[in-house]
């Protein structure tokens, strides 16, 4: 089981690198295949909606064949398959098809985790777990970052693409061999359960709104938008934009793990989860009031903006702890539904209110701020009326 799940962990390094690496490749991508950031912003879009539509398919593959067949099947066909179309791609749609391929192929390794961890550890650690698995997985972020950057220069974007599907295919194989399923939960009389047994626990039904939201500020803006805003707002070339999202990937880093043990030191979720996100909060307020205030100013709040908006695994703590274990798989699955969803949403809305902003680039991004702040304020709101349960 370590081997699995150390490989799991690999898969999951290569979906943070996914979901994130179109930042770098925008100038790039726009030189030579005419893909503007609005289309950029479409194809991680569809990442994360095709991503979150995957999770409940994922989540009854989970609990009906278990983890090692649902992970290993999709991140290769998926994954592996989207890299070498991405390589080859010759205008934005392309890049829209592998992306729609790459969110099939990252969608199941992470819950794949979640469900072991569910299954076989004990449930007062698995914001613990949850954290340090997204943490330790991070390091796709950092990769897509100043090294993609660098790697990018050295062989160009098609080569590294083609070695990233390579790779793929490679922890795809490990997967199957390595993986171990889990012993099955008892089935209750009543059936395997559905969606509607999920949505009839209560204490989840103020948590989805900011699960909703939470993510999507931090993920759309180190993913996508974080290149955009320094190139027009600051003049920063490629590199300068590399460094400056490997210190966001960082900070997002060191987010998960100090989200995992804080319910446990302070004995609640409740409140963990909102202090943070309203810290985000202020980041993404103050990022909006002074959008232009200097590169290191700006570098350091969406340093801080990746730190405190890393609470994915501490609000999936929170609404795990409301499921019984024979819907684990379709509950965890279904809470990244609405995380990951939420993320591409938003992603989507975004480009329009780039592409018909109008003023200096200090306006526009003072106003694409506010669009993810508006949002997480009203999660935040909403989540004030939630239950706080620990295990």
């Amino acid at each position: 089981m370590k081997a699995g799940l150390a490989f799991l962990v690999a898969g999951y390094v290569l979906s943070q690198f996914y979901r994130a690496f179109l930042a770098v490749l925008t100038p790039v991508l726009g030189r030579e295949i005419g893909a503007s950031p609005g289309d950029l912003a479409i194809s991680s879009g569809i990442w994360f909606l095709i991503f979150a539509m995957m999770q409940m398919p994922v989540g009854a593959a989970l609990d009906r064949v278990g983890p090692r067949l649902t992970a290993s099947l999709l991140l290769g066909i998926g994954g592996g398959c989207g890299a070498l179309v991405f390589a080859a791609a010759e205008g934005p749609w392309a890049v829209h098809v592998a992306m729609a391929l790459i969110g099939i192929g990252c969608s199941p390794v992470l819950m794949a985790s979640y469900y072991i961890f569910a299954r076989i550890y004990s449930p007062a650690v698995f914001g613990t777990l949850a954290g340090a698995i997204i943490g330790v997985g991070s390091l796709g972020n950092i990769a897509g970052a100043a090294p993609l950057a660098w790697l990018v220069a050295a062989v160009g974007w098609r080569p590294a693409l083609i070695g990233l599907a390579a790779v793929t295919f490679v922890i795809a194989l490990a997967l199957w061999v390595f993986v171990r399923d889990p012993a099955r939960a008892e089935t209750p009389a009543a059936g395997r359960g559905s969606v509607l047994d999920i949505l009839r626990q209560p204490g989840l039904w103020a948590i989805l709104p900011l699960m909703a939201v939470a993510y999507a500020p931090a993920a759309a803006i180190r993913g996508l938008w974080a290149g955009p805003y320094l190139a027009e707002v600051f003049g920063a070339d490629g590199l300068t934009i590399g460094r400056v999202t490997l210190l966001m990937a960082l900070a997002m880093v060191a987010g998960n793990f100090a989200y995992g043990p804080l319910d446990r030191i302070f004995g609640t979720r409740k409140w963990v989860v909102f202090v943070g996100n309203l810290a985000a909060a202020v980041c993404l307020l103050i990022l909006a009031l002074h959008p232009g205030g200097g590169i290191w100013t700006a570098a350091l709040l969406l340093a801080a903006l990746g730190l405190f908006g890393a609470s994915f695994p501490a609000i999936m703590a929170h609404g795990r702890a409301f499921f019984p274990a024979h819907l684990t798989g379709r509950g965890v699955t279904f809470l990244n539904m609405f995380g990951i969803g939420g993320a591409g949403i938003l992603q989507f809305a975004s480009r329009p209110v780039y592409e018909n902003a109008s003023g200096t680039p200090e306006e526009v991004f003072r106003l694409l701020f506010l669009f993810f702040l508006v949002p997480l304020a009203i999660g935040l709101v909403l989540y004030l009326f939630s239950h706080d349960r620990t295990d």
